[in-house]
């Protein structure tokens, strides 16, 4: 790995935010204003053109279908609800355009099932490539890994927030400016990871980061999952979540749809396309580039960690992954893997990395004290 390459980044940027939900996103939101700014017209952009949504749109319509997905957030959590207002506060956006820059993804689902837009070949839904590793193959104490992938344009949007509420653990969240969280695991060992769907079936309601933040104020896999089972979904994306226990669950989660999978003695592995016939009905045309790629890393990654005594640094390995899993921006899709995360609940360790795993080196990150 060369220090002199054009893809190397600096260590993950931490910000820390502790105290009432509304002071963390107003924290959230100062420390990140203008790069919020910039993030949030970029995504505002893509709706408004087609490219995502399905037809063009004005801007005032975007803006009212993201506020008419206000309500579903405020019932789905107050406290996640409150962060959201308090982040849109800070950063001096409105909290319709802060649906939009944290929950784009979701976000595009709800607009092409509301407007009845076409579901355009332009749509770059293959992000991220997620993994949990029973304890009994890693030594007794097993992980959650994932990349974060996304278009390439995101990757200067990075961050790791290091949340310390009043009444929920504390946790590590690896996520981008504006957005309240896209994974990451808590104090007392409860892993949350996303891999993006496309789904057929979005509608007005809560978008993916306030679920992962609901998740991640759990006390238990099982718990997490409950969490993800009984939100009022605007879209679709799939979860793994973790514990210290050695508990572990995957659910393919599209509004109409929730699949669990129950981690056993295998490797539960999972990435951009659906594995059951419930989620399968309501998964978007797929262009078949992406489609081979999520194929691909799918099985590559099964097949690397179909073995005992995986270890911390094959974990990091696999994200590095050059053939298929650690993704380089090539047109017409320009997917990068923007970052990646290491996760052993067990012993509470969690490593992130900013940028391509294959040009950038991960750094340990501790709770906050």
């Amino acid at each position: 790995m060369s220090s002199t390459s054009p893809l190397k980044r600096p260590p993950i940027r931490v910000l820390d935010v502790a105290g009432d939900p509304h002071s963390m996103g107003v924290a959230h939101g100062r420390a990140f204003g203008a790069e919020i700014g910039v993030y949030t017209e970029e995504r505002v952009h893509l709706v408004c053109n087609g490219s995502w949504s399905g037809r063009p749109l004005e801007r005032a319509e975007v803006l009212d279908l993201a506020a008419q997905c206000l309500p579903a957030h405020e019932a789905h959590s107050p406290a996640f609800y409150a962060e959201l207002l308090g982040l849109a506060e800070g950063a001096g956006i409105s909290p319709a355009e802060a649906v939009i820059v944290g929950g784009f993804t979701d976000f595009v689902d709800t607009v092409r099932a509301v407007t009845g837009g076409a579901h355009p070949p332009s749509v770059i839904e293959d992000d991220c490539t997620a993994v949990i590793v029973p304890d009994h193959r890693a030594d007794g104490a097993g992980y959650y890994a994932q990349t974060w992938d996304m278009h390439d344009t995101a990757t200067d949007h990075v961050l790791l927030l290091r949340v310390r509420p009043d009444d929920a653990p504390a946790a590590l969240v690896f996520t981008t400016t504006g957005c309240l969280g896209q994974l990451g695991m808590n104090e007392l060992g409860v892993c949350v990871g996303i891999n993006n769907l496309t789904a057929t079936d979005g509608k007005i309601g809560v978008t993916w980061p306030s679920v992962v933040r609901e998740a991640l104020a759990a006390k238990s896999a099982a718990q997490a999952r409950d969490a993800i089972l009984n939100a009022d979904l605007a879209g679709g994306h799939s979860f793994s979540v973790f514990d210290a226990e050695g508990a572990g669950y995957l659910i393919e989660a599209m509004p109409t749809a929730r699949p669990v999978s129950v981690l056993d003695d295998a490797v539960l592995a999972h990435t951009n396309h659906t594995l059951t016939p419930e989620t399968s009905a309501v998964q978007g045309d797929r262009a078949d580039q992406l489609q081979s790629s999520s194929v691909l890393r799918l099985a590559t990654a099964q097949e690397l960690l179909d073995r005992e005594g995986i270890t911390t640094e094959d974990l990091m390995q696999l994200t590095r992954e050059e053939g298929s899993i650690c993704q380089v921006p090539q047109e017409p899709y320009r997917i990068e893997s923007s970052g990646a995360a290491v996760m052993r609940p067990k012993t509470r360790e969690f490593w992130a990395c900013w940028g391509q795993p294959i040009h950038n080196d991960y750094e340990q990150i501790g709770f906050p004290s």
